[in-house]
């Protein structure tokens, strides 16, 4: 089991949310052309975030918390329940 410190936490959470929003933002053909605009705050989240919690550069780390808290039966999408 892998202990998450909160800011561990809030940096994958941050990655997630982009993730999810770049998504869907790109796979609505309406939505495709403004993505640079729409995705600016969630980019800018995340990038803080990771920042904040040290793992600016450190992709292994970062995915590495996200599989856990994706595989974390207390977690639904990242988010607590």
């Amino acid at each position: 089991m892998t202990t998450i410190t909160a800011r561990e936490r809030a940096a994958a959470q941050a990655y997630l949310r982009l993730l999810e929003s770049t998504q869907a933002v790109l796979t609505d053909p309406r939505l495709a052309p403004y993505a640079g605009a729409m995705l600016t705050h969630p980019m800018a989240e995340a990038d803080e975030a990771l920042r904040a919690a040290g793992l600016s550069g450190n992709e292994a780390h970062l995915l590495h918390l996200v599989s856990s808290l994706r595989a974390s039966p207390t977690a639904d999408r990242g988010r607590p329940r």
